[in-house]
């Protein structure tokens, strides 16, 4: 079930928006506790079926795997890594595509319209070819070479387009093709993401801080619901402070700075609907919004490929925030601190 956070109305199957305009959450009630709703016999995503509103037969034959984490120390912090970027389509998106695609299966919805940056539409690409669905997919013309070969060999119908971020998403909700299912808007999405919360806290229990990259905020707020909801069956006594990363001139929850990033193609989202949202999760969780520019981020970025982590500069901006934080003390020594790199960089040459 879907409610409306704006009027409360309440809505079932797929849906985007509510008729007052409102942008819509599902709304989870869970009776049983957290180990008696899991899947054990599952080591993969289908492991939280039973807190997922979907039904297993629609449930798409790609399937996303939990993903590692593996533990650094960073200026005495102990820094938990999380590698988003090893799912089947190289990012965090294949958790949020996994229960969208299964929800246009149970509604019958077999030609979709998606707008993205790359790592989204590579993501919906793949799925659309296992499941036999037709998804147009709109991409700033600047994305980068290596995912538009990787869309051209998935055999996806790409629309280009000569702008921004910002106006890609507009030319996609104006095609009349199929039906949108913007990662922006959908509240599917969410219920995908918030599955990396359950896995991190299977793996390692409870964190202090969560950082993540933030756009259009579906990785941030669906690691928000996932904790909270863990909260809600009495798993963990607090949420972690969420701290919110975003390129330099593209932000939206912290002040806007002038240089715009070149390297975090993947957040450059200045305007996203959920915005408010997010500012409650800061306030709720008392944590902050940290804007890093190419040279941070390209400097992290070398530092995780010297660890080990081949990502790409997108995913870079969490490790940029973290030496930020604990420079200035806002992250004290030996904190517990969750930072999911969510693409490869494999894709970055892809191209070439």
């Amino acid at each position: 079930m879907l409610r409306c956070i704006k009027c409360g109305r309440a809505y079932p199957g797929f849906r985007l928006v509510c008729e007052c305009g409102g942008l819509l959450d599902a709304v989870s009630n869970f009776e049983k506790p957290f180990g008696d709703l899991l899947r054990k016999e599952y080591l993969d995503i289908r492991r939280y079926l039973g807190f997922l509103p979907i039904r297993e037969e629609h449930a798409p034959r790609l399937i996303p795997p939990v993903t590692p984490i593996v533990e650094r120390e960073i200026k005495g912090v102990r820094a938990l890594f999380k590698l988003e970027y090893l799912m089947p389509s190289g990012s965090f998106k294949d958790r949020g595509t996994y229960v969208t695609v299964a929800k246009l299966k149970e509604e019958g919805i077999r030609e979709v319209v998606l707008d993205s940056s790359g790592n989204a539409a590579i993501s919906l690409a793949m799925f659309a070819k296992s499941e036999g669905l037709k998804a147009h997919l709109f991409i700033p013309k600047s994305t980068g070479e290596g995912k538009k070969r990787l869309l051209e060999m998935l055999g996806a119908e790409v629309h280009e387009v000569e702008g921004s971020r910002m106006e890609t998403h507009e030319a996609a909700l104006g095609f009349d093709g199929g039906t949108y299912i913007s990662h922006w808007l959908n509240p599917y999405f969410l219920e995908g993401t918030k599955t990396a919360a359950y896995e991190a806290f299977e793996q390692i229990g409870h964190v202090d801080y969560v950082i993540s990259p933030v756009g259009s905020g579906s990785l941030f707020l669906g690691l928000w619901k996932g904790f909270s909801e863990l909260r809600k069956m009495g798993e963990i006594e607090r949420l972690p402070v969420f701290i919110a990363v975003q390129a330099e001139g593209f932000e939206s929850l912290c002040t806007r700075g002038r240089e715009r990033s070149r390297l975090a193609e993947g957040i450059a989202i200045p305007e996203p609907p959920r915005r408010e949202q997010m500012l409650e999760v800061l306030r709720e969780t008392k944590g902050v919004c940290v804007s890093v520019g190419d040279g941070e981020i390209g400097n992290a970025l070398h530092e995780l490929w010297n660890m080990g982590f081949l990502v790409e500069p997108t995913s870079a901006v969490v490790l940029a925030a973290l030496k930020k934080l604990t420079a200035s003390g806002r992250i004290e020594e030996k904190s517990r601190v969750l930072l999911p790199l969510t693409g490869s960089g494999l894709k970055t040459g892809f191209g070439h």
